[in-house]
C-alpha cells in the first residue's frame, strides 16, 4: 500500500516522516479488518490541513460549513485499473493541537494519530452513525493507538 502525506498548512509544525510511519501502521490495522471487497488497499493520500483549509472541503463533500477533525473519501477503482482501495483523508492538524490542549494527559500527537486512525477506520467501511457504532469505532481506534505506542513530540513538533 502506498501512503502519501501532503502538508497543506503552516500553522502546526509536523514531522512528515513520523506521520507517514504511524499512518502506515494504522492503515494496515484498518485494512486487516476491511471486508474482502475493500482489500487490498492500494493508495491512501493524507492531506494535513488547518481549520481554514478543512472548512471548504467539509462544505464541498458534506455540505457542512463547520470546522471538523477528519474527512474521509473512498474511491472505487475505475474499469481497467488494478483492484484495491484508494482513499483520501483530510486531517485537521490545527484542531488536533487545540483539542489536545483541553484534555488532561492527552498530547497533540495522540489526537492527530486518533484522527488518522478514525479516517482509516472509515476507509475500512466502519460507520459511526449511531452511538453504539461510534463507541465501537472509538474503542478499536484507541486500541490501535496503544498498539502503535504514540510518543509525545514525535508527530507534532513542539507538541
Amino acid at each position: 500500500m502506498k501512503i502519501s502525506i501532503l502538508v497543506e498548512q503552516r500553522r502546526v509544525s509536523l514531522n512528515r516522516k513520523a506521520i507517514a510511519e504511524i499512518a502506515t501502521a494504522l492503515a494496515a490495522r484498518a485494512e486487516a479488518r476491511s471486508p474482502q471487497n475493500l482489500r487490498p488497499w492500494r493508495e491512501v493520500t493524507i492531506h494535513l490541513v488547518d481549520n481554514e483549509g478543512i472548512a471548504p472541503i467539509h462544505r464541498a463533500i458534506l455540505e457542512d460549513d463547520t470546522v471538523t477533525d477528519v474527512i474521509t473519501q473512498r474511491y472505487d477503482p475505475l474499469p481497467g485499473e488494478p483492484d484495491g482501495l484508494q482513499g483520501e483523508l483530510f486531517v485537521n492538524a490545527e484542531r488536533a493541537v487545540e483539542v489536545a490542549a483541553t484534555r488532561a494527559k492527552w498530547s497533540p500527537d495522540q489526537e492527530l494519530a486518533l484522527y488518522i486512525a478514525h479516517g482509516c477506520d472509515h476507509l475500512s467501511g466502519a460507520d459511526d452513525a449511531t452511538p453504539a457504532e461510534y463507541n465501537r469505532m472509538r474503542r478499536r481506534e484507541l486500541g490501535w493507538l496503544r498498539e502503535c505506542g504514540i510518543q509525545s513530540g514525535s508527530l507534532v513538533r513542539g507538541g
